[in-house]
């Protein structure tokens, strides 16, 4: 049994030969199997790529309707009726309440007497005016007599119009008995009810009216913003045939993109206390998600920079002499590379200076890399780029 052992273990190496060829043959590509450095560390990496940027700025904002009046009575009175319901819909022109008319009817009626007998008077004051200017003509009567009828005529004259403007007076009080909704929107919650004595004082008012279909968006940006955005509105204002600068709002929590809007405008002066400037976006709000007094994070998007280089934010290291990158070659050695970096967009860095499209650079791992060593860069990473 010995000389049989022996003999297995002669076939040994010719068996180990075989299998290397047979792998060789079926599975194996034919290509000298690469050799790992050891001494290479390990480091992630990423392609720089040219891409169109939106710059967007962004602010805390508050959501305001774009009509906002409170509905008050003009008169005071007794009110009769209220003609609408909470949260209707009204246009401009429908009858909101109607107050206790008739003190106004009065009044109206006592004006149009007072009106009717002084015009009466100025008629029969005409007449002897005019017949009084016969007779001083003639030399029947004294010329003082016709100066003090034509005195008393325009008396006569000026009373009728004070009587008018008390008849016009009047109507206008009769008809601010009927309250009028001032603008289109929606009626909030109703401040008095029927039958209450109401008064033109009153802070409270009856209703407000809003409109938040379209409203709009107030919000605050950092002062050191405004010249770029200013520089867009200016180029809008000689260009008109630009679109206008689109402001997207969000929830507080920045996860859901509630509407799209467009920039209306900004403030005139900077808030010296907070070194911010207000600005105010419209947006039509057709399905109601913006609310009035909602707080919510505006993004405006002042300008798109075309073409520019962009990296991942973590491939830029800051040391004493600046910003810097580590640009991997095709033979896996890392160089450090001086750049100039421009603004920060998400989890993308641009790249003003000093990278070109396509160059590779250390995403991950540079704590022990320096300048002209090698990496070991798993195949997986060789092929990946910025999504």
């Amino acid at each position: 049994m010995v000389w049989l052992r022996d003999r297995r273990l002669a076939w040994l190496p010719v068996a180990c030969v075989a299998a290397y060829f047979v792998w060789r043959l079926f599975f194996s590509d034919g290509r000298p199997t690469p050799r790992m450095n050891e001494n290479a560390p390990p480091v992630r990496m990423a392609e720089a790529l040219a891409r169109d940027v939106p710059h967007y700025f962004n602010g805390l904002g508050t959501v305001i309707p774009s009509v906002d009046v409170l509905v008050t009575s003009r008169v005071d009175g007794q009110l009769l009726r209220l003609h609408f319901s909470e949260g209707q819909r009204v246009n401009a022109g429908d009858l909101l309440a109607e107050i206790d008319p008739r003190p106004f009817q009065a009044a109206l009626d006592e004006a149009l007497g007072s009106l009717a007998r002084d015009q009466a008077q100025l008629e029969n004051a005409r007449r002897d005016l005019a017949r009084y200017a016969k007779l001083v003509a003639g030399n029947f009567i004294a010329a003082q007599q016709y100066e003090t009828q034509r005195a008393l005529t325009r008396q006569y004259e000026g009373t009728v119009e004070a009587d008018k403007a008390a008849v016009a007076a009047a109507r206008l009080q009769l008809e601010y008995s009927r309250v009028i909704a001032p603008a289109s929107g929606r009626l909030g919650l109703r401040h008095i009810d029927e039958g209450n004595m109401i008064k033109s004082s009153d802070a409270n008012g009856l209703v407000r009216i809003t409109e938040d279909s379209p409203c709009d968006v107030v919000f605050t940006l950092p002062e050191s913003r405004t010249p770029l955005v200013i520089r867009a509105l200016r180029q809008r204002e000689d260009d008109p045939s630009l679109p206008p600068l689109p402001v997207e709002v969000w929830d507080q929590e920045e996860k859901n993109r509630l509407a799209s809007g467009v920039l209306l405008s900004l403030d005139n002066q900077i808030d010296a206390s907070t070194g911010t400037i207000r600005l105010k976006a419209r947006f039509p709000n057709r399905d109601g998600a913006l609310y009035p007094n909602q707080f919510v994070n505006a993004r405006l998007l002042a300008q798109t920079l075309h073409g520019v280089v962009v990296v991942p934010a973590g491939a830029v290291q800051l040391g004493a002499r600046g910003a810097y990158v580590f640009v991997v070659d095709k033979d896996k050695i890392v160089r450090v590379r001086d750049v100039k970096t421009g603004i920060i967009v998400g989890w993308l860095t641009v790249i003003d200076n000093g990278l070109e499209p396509h160059e590779f650079v250390v995403t991950d791992g540079v704590d022990r890399l320096r300048d002209g060593i090698a990496v070991h860069v798993p195949e997986m990473e060789q092929k990946g780029a910025i999504p």
